[in-house]
């Protein structure tokens, strides 16, 4: 693969997503994590061993060859721009960045530094949605005519300084468009508060992809059950994803295995056909990102979210907060980010 026998890693931030990352990190072949970052310290004990420095600064001057970076949203663009401006390949939490703006700088920096750069959307690496999109490539379900996805459950104990559209939504919008593989052209939102604060709790999306698929997106934080759920039907039947079990379930069209006679009409109809559950190799979704990461520096870049990606997501999410702020149909700013 061309990369050094062992990949220099370090890592910034280790709160409550940088602790989980510390854990990869230090199990992860081909890599040693050689640093750690953070200016309030390492309150969960994640990175036993090793001295807790103060900044990027010196985590860069300890000489890594790839970041992770997990500080607060609003620290991601100084943070990265220092990364990328040493040459060190960096993987961020998600969203890239607080505002389109700010997303902008850190994919063009990265792209003209010509580094890999990647952003920290974990759900794509749930094993039932990685199944579901190498399927869907394949061509097992044909055309795609629409994809609905429900992201429900109570209020969480980490309580953010962000609505449910930054915090959940961002997960359906960058899943959606990579199963597809098409940006989104269009979104039309509705949303309301109902726990006191200022931020939106629940949103409804209502969106259309470049080539034509048309989406639907439930996120709530007022739902008192648990739900991770994303259909994609097609003209060959349907796949549904639960992703809190990491199940997938076939549901195939009967009327699509027609002969090719009945196939010359216009439309053959859709009737209930035959479903298979898949049994899938339940891996650590985060484990599965890591070693994307580590393998997209030796050359591999097809299964990391690209910046570029966390860009476009970016621009869909305020896109949505546009939408439901001014009751319309909002198109995504900027030339598509592509999926």
């Amino acid at each position: 693969m061309g990369t050094k026998q062992t990949l220099r890693a370090g890592l910034i931030g280790l709160g409550m997503m940088g602790r989980h990352h510390a854990r990869n990190l230090q199990s992860l072949e081909g890599v040693e994590l050689v640093a750690v970052a953070d200016a309030h310290g390492d309150p969960h004990g994640a990175a036993a061993g090793l001295e807790v420095l103060p900044d990027v600064e010196s985590l860069i001057a300890a000489g890594i060859d790839y970041a992770v970076v997990a500080v607060p949203t609003q620290f991601h663009r100084d943070v990265a721009i220092a990364l990328a401006e040493a040459g060190v390949h960096t993987l961020v939490e998600k969203p890239l960045a607080f505002d389109i703006g700010e997303a902008e700088e850190i994919t063009a920096v990265f792209e003209k530094a010509g580094l890999v750069g990647a952003v920290g959307y974990i759900e794509r690496y749930n094993p039932a949605l990685q199944e579901m999109r190498k399927r869907i490539a394949d061509g097992q379900l044909g055309e795609i005519y629409q994809i609905v996805t429900r992201r429900q459950g109570g209020f969480p104990a980490r309580i953010a300084d962000v609505g449910v559209v930054k915090d959940l939504a961002t997960h359906d919008l960058d899943l959606t468009a990579w199963v597809a593989q098409s940006p989104y052209a269009s979104v039309a939102a509705t949303s309301t508060r109902r726990s006191g604060r200022q931020d939106e709790d629940m949103v409804s999306i209502a969106g259309r992809l470049e080539d034509d698929t048309i989406t639907n997106h439930l996120v709530n934080w007022l739902t008192p059950f648990k739900e991770r759920v994303t259909v994609v039907t097609g003209e060959k039947g349907a796949l549904v994803a639960d992703t809190l079990n990491a199940d997938l379930t076939f549901f195939a069209n009967a009327d699509a295995a027609t002969n090719l006679w009945e196939s010359m009409a216009s439309f053959r109809g859709v009737s209930e056909g035959d479903s298979i559950r898949y049994a899938l190799q339940r891996q650590e979704p985060l484990a599965t990102e890591h070693q994307a990461f580590r393998d997209s520096i030796g050359g591999d870049a097809s299964n990391i979210v690209t910046m570029r990606e966390g860009l476009h997501t970016v621009r869909t999410v305020e896109a949505v907060l546009e939408s439901a702020r001014e009751g319309r149909v909002v198109r995504p700013d900027g030339p598509a980010g592509g999926a």
